[in-house]
């Protein structure tokens, strides 16, 4: 048997994504059966992989959690960013199991953040090539014209690249709906300050099939059995 790729092994005990995976590899935080694992190693069924001194043992209970996370959190496990002591969204939710957000949302925005121990479905989730949708409000800092709107909808160049196209629809004159089906550094705001808008407030309120509705600022639930049955049809 010739084994599974260290990083595919990670996402599918439920640890973190095949990319969060390479990371953790590359820092040198993945041991194979006691040695610094190196990226495209293969893990075989007997062999022991350990994340951080902690071994990995493939998880049995699928858990999906939807939490609605208040400005300020980072979405992220470690504990510094740049040096500095953050506030994460594990430590916040402080959930008795394993779990790790699927993707980000900026410190300074609010809304909709999935979180699970399903690597591979977190995996799909995040790559833009499966065109998920994730839906926004966004207000901005003056009055919003209509060709600002009809421009953001066809793609912006940020961060050398275009957007993809996306469906963008007026709430009032200083705020916008936006459905996105990427998930670019800071996209929104990246494109509204493309056309002189600063974004002052931003809440993520969809990704596919899930919503905030119902959700209190800062609380989580586990997902319905329905939504997880749904969820996985748009992803497999």
């Amino acid at each position: 048997m010739d084994g599974i790729r260290i990083n595919k092994f990670l996402s599918e005990a439920g640890v973190c994504s095949r990319r969060e995976g390479d990371r953790l590899v590359s820092e040198g935080r993945v041991t194979l059966d006691g040695r610094i694992a190196v990226a495209g190693d293969k893990v075989m069924a007997s062999q022991k992989v350990a994340v951080d001194g902690k071994e990995v043992v493939k998880v049995e209970e699928e858990i999906f959690l939807a939490f609605y996370k208040p400005r300020g959190i980072v979405c992220t496990t470690a504990a510094e960013e740049n040096g500095e002591k953050i506030k994460n969204v594990i430590e916040y939710i402080n959930y008795p199991k394993r779990v790790y957000p699927v993707g980000r949302l900026d410190q300074a925005s609010e809304g909709l953040i999935l979180l699970t121990n399903q690597g591979e479905a977190m995996e799909r989730i995040l790559r833009s090539r499966y065109n998920h949708e994730k839906e926004y409000f966004v207000r901005v800092d003056h009055k919003i014209e209509d060709r600002f709107l009809d421009s953001m909808s066809k793609g912006v160049p940020i961060l050398d690249t275009v957007t993809k196209p996306c469906k963008v629809w007026k709430e009032d004159d200083f705020s916008f709906h936006i459905i996105i089906t990427q998930g670019l550094n800071r996209q929104i705001r990246r494109m509204c300050e493309y056309f002189g808008y600063r974004v002052t407030f931003l809440r993520r309120d969809r990704v596919m099939n899930i919503t905030l509705d119902g959700l209190k600022k800062g609380r989580y639930r586990s997902l319905t059995k329905e939504e997880i049955l749904e969820l996985k049809r748009e992803l497999f």
